[in-house]
């Protein structure tokens, strides 16, 4: 097994690192890995579930001209395969830590190009949770009024694993509820998850949205040599209004 880091950045959550290595057995396969802390947060051996995040997300939408947010770059397969859907539009792509920017910038990440050498696609500094509280404004710094189609999230390893405790609040009705006013009616909002689902936060979704369900992704896991789980969580606002502000706690 060998192991080549990429790149190592202190950051404010923990030492975030790039690193590639081979595995002799899986041929002569680079994998990419992101490590954060003791957390390892993404493996390009591992992506159909944040694939899959686009394609359930977005396949649920029916319309054109497709707006769309993606919260967490990583190593892009939830960014890359939302534009591969011909009817996406625009896509902004929420990432709190600078590094992962600039590794798909400067072609350290094995998408980057993809991403950013498509017009419709625009990488944004910024902390997703923080732009998800402010109802008053979009998640888009160049249009304050814009809501959106769809929106992907993938940060955090499940609603009760995440990376910092600030964003617990996230999770809760309160926080879906402030989410919900960032998309426009029908607006879809999906979320990834490590391992299978859990029913409560579906049935808090629902307390939310009109609509929500849970769906299992079985990949092959080939360090194993089983299978893994991941799960998508689909949920989508009143096609015909927004929620109302009125239920909704003002921002902390």
């Amino acid at each position: 097994m060998i192991f080549e880091e990429l790149d190592f950045r202190p950051t404010p959550l923990g030492d975030l690192v790039l690193r590639r290595r081979r595995i002799p057995r899986l041929g002569e396969l680079d994998v990419y890995e992101v490590k954060l802390g003791d957390d390892f947060l993404m493996s390009s051996l591992f992506h159909e579930a944040e694939r899959q995040l686009a394609k359930l997300g977005l396949g649920a939408l029916e319309q054109e001209n497709l707006d769309v947010v993606v919260g967490g770059l990583g190593l892009g397969y939830t960014a890359v395969a939302a534009l591969e859907d011909p009817r996406v539009s625009s896509l902004l792509v929420v990432e709190y830590l600078q590094p992962v920017i600039e590794w798909h910038k400067n072609g350290l990440a094995p998408l980057g190009d993809t991403l950013t050498k498509d017009s419709r696609c625009r990488l944004l500094q910024a902390d997703f949770f923080a732009l998800s509280r402010d109802m008053t404004k979009s998640f888009d710094p160049e249009n304050s009024a814009k809501k959106h189609d769809a929106i992907l999230l993938d940060v955090d390893h499940t609603p009760t694993n995440v990376l910092h405790q600030t964003n617990t609040r996230f999770y809760t009705e309160e926080g879906l509820g402030e989410l919900a006013q960032h998309l426009k009616p029908g607006g879809v909002f999906a979320l990834w998850a490590d391992g299978e689902p859990d029913a409560s936060f579906t049935d808090r979704l629902g307390k939310v949205f009109v609509r929500a369900e849970s769906h299992t992704i079985e990949f092959d896991n080939p360090v194993t040599e089983d299978t893994s789980k991941g799960t998508v969580y689909l949920s989508q606002t009143d096609s015909h209004e927004s929620l109302p502000a009125s239920n909704l706690t003002s921002p902390i």
